[in-house]
């Protein structure tokens, strides 16, 4: 599927809106579901940076309650119920143990918690908390006896961004990733946008508004590219992951308390692994640049052997990796204390066209921060339709009832596909794994495989269809195989996208279903 080219500069759009990752990629897709024309240019892959390194939750932050941010806590428990149905196939409900340490926090506090946790939002496919008794089939050490479980959700979330910038674009937005936005200005009522591609060539938009939405870089791209002061101030925190041999059996999560009153949590991750994070620093550096620091694993792995009778090493490390979260500077002394919450900056003076900035946020909110950030620009749109995104599924969910029905139904219609490659397709594309079926009579017709499952028939799909265009992107952001896959087969990988670029060859008919899979 060849997608249309960026219209001529003539064009004015709605809304031009800088930065692909969650945010900004949530409110390009609401926009243009009210109708509006949208642009989004994001200058790296869709969810590069801050979105593809979080803790893969959608949570109400049990921890935030203690700050007592109740609103922020009541709007992400309210979301979960919400991102739950809209994408079956890639949000999972997820069961925490809290273990209990009476010297941290006292028994009352943590039921009172956990009675608001089950209270403040909206709950009615989630179960709720519950006290445990620890026997001596626990994984965790012999002295933690007492405990306590509850429910928030897991989320594959460089998925879940590109599925944003999916739905924008069927929407009718146009989505250019490698495309940074090196200057704008206002001029008459619009906002002319100069950007550049990764190859070097340059163009020109115009918009009516301007959404800022660079995460990491938003204060950078007010003072230095459009240059404003800024309306506030963001502080960078550092935020540290380890992906180690699965931890303990069981398909629960863990969420460890530490002596310095912060949490860290072990997760189930694709089924070999144990994730474990995150980590809370400031950090003051190039955000392309972070990396994992020694002192995060000794601190990540202490917290983690303080608690289970497996002991871990820094030799069990499978991979790491570190994000900056982009979080609006509300002075707080300690990083951890720091609002997850968001604020959003309109600018418009006269007939100046309005710009509006993104500041802080989290993964659950996003579709709530973009029906705010529309809300604020609808006096300038007033024939925008109304919020729509609350009921909509996105790209894979619809058509979907359980993932368990779906692989079956890809099986049965395609016997000759593994189950393995089955179940992860519809985990990552859910109804949308039938495209990748189509016109496919056996393996064979899969085309080249690269290793662990990933056929030339897939990677075609991921570059028409997702905005893919590095074996990185696909190994690490779009399927997750850079785990298990072997060197040469990612060399491979990315010589095979080399030649399809070089050659412009045909990628992939994106039309209706195969009606023979399906039958």
């Amino acid at each position: 599927m060849q997608h249309p080219p960026l219209a001529p500069v003539a064009e004015v759009y709605d809304l031009a809106v800088v930065g692909g990752g969650i945010n900004g990629v949530g409110i390009a897709a609401d926009a243009a579901g009210r109708g509006l024309s949208v642009y989004l240019c994001e200058q790296g892959d869709l969810a590069q940076h801050t979105s593809s390194a979080s803790s893969k939750l959608v949570h109400g932050g049990l921890r935030y309650l203690e700050h007592y941010e109740l609103r922020l806590v009541r709007e992400a428990l309210a979301e979960r119920e919400v991102l739950l149905a809209k994408a079956p196939h890639i949000v999972a409900p997820l069961r925490f143990i809290l273990p209990y340490r009476p010297h941290l926090r006292p028994s009352w506090m943590i039921r009172t918690g956990l009675f608001l946790y089950d209270h403040l939002g909206k709950r009615e496919h989630l179960a709720g908390s519950r006290r445990l008794h620890f026997g001596a089939e626990s994984p965790l050490k012999a002295d933690i006896t007492q405990g306590f479980e509850y429910s928030d959700c897991w989320v594959d979330d460089a998925r879940l961004v590109v599925l944003n910038a999916m739905t924008a674009r069927e929407h009718g937005a146009h989505i250019h990733t490698r495309t940074r936005c090196v200057s704008a200005r206002s001029s008459r009522g619009l906002w002319h946008l100069h950007l550049e591609r990764v190859d070097g060539s340059r163009y020109s938009v115009r918009a009516r508004a301007l959404v800022n939405a660079a995460g990491p870089w938003v204060a950078q791209f007010l003072r230095d590219d459009l240059k404003l002061q800024p309306a506030h101030e963001i502080r960078l925190i550092q935020g540290s992951h380890l992906i180690v041999p699965k931890l303990y059996d069981g398909e629960q999560a863990y969420i460890l308390q530490n002596d310095d009153r912060r949490i860290v949590f072990v997760i189930p991750y694709l089924e070999q692994f144990s994730l474990i994070g995150t980590t809370d620093r400031e950090y003051r550096g190039d955000p392309t640049q972070v990396t994992v620091t020694e002192a995060e694993v000794d601190y990540l792995l202490a917290v983690v052997n303080r608690h289970f009778k497996r002991q871990l090493q820094a030799e069990d490390i499978r991979y790491r990796y570190a994000g900056v979260r982009p979080l609006c500077d509300d002075e707080s002394a300690e990083p951890s204390a720091i609002t997850r919450d968001y604020t959003l900056a309109l600018t418009a003076h006269g007939n100046e066209a309005p710009l509006l900035s993104v500041f802080g946020g989290k993964l659950t909110t996003y579709r709530k921060l973009a029906e705010a950030a529309l809300a604020e620009l609808a006096p300038w749109f007033v024939r925008m339709k109304p919020a729509w995104t609350h009921d909509a599924r996105l790209p894979g969910g619809e058509d979907m009832t359980t993932l368990l029905d779906l692989t079956e139904a890809l099986c049965t219609g395609a016997p000759w596909l593994p189950e393995v490659i089955a179940r992860r397709w519809a985990h990552s594309y859910g109804s949308r794994s039938w495209k990748l079926l189509k016109g496919m009579r056996g393996l064979a017709d899969l085309g080249e495989h690269f290793g662990v499952g990933l056929y030339a028939r897939e990677v075609d799909y991921l570059i028409a269809e997702e905005w893919a265009l590095t074996a990185e992107d696909i190994l690490w952001r779009r399927t997750k195989l850079g785990l298990f896959i072997a060197a040469d087969g990612g060399t491979r990988l990315q010589q095979y996208m080399d030649q399809l670029t070089r050659e412009r060859l045909p990628l992939f008919d994106a039309g209706a279903e195969d009606a023979a899979c399906q039958a």
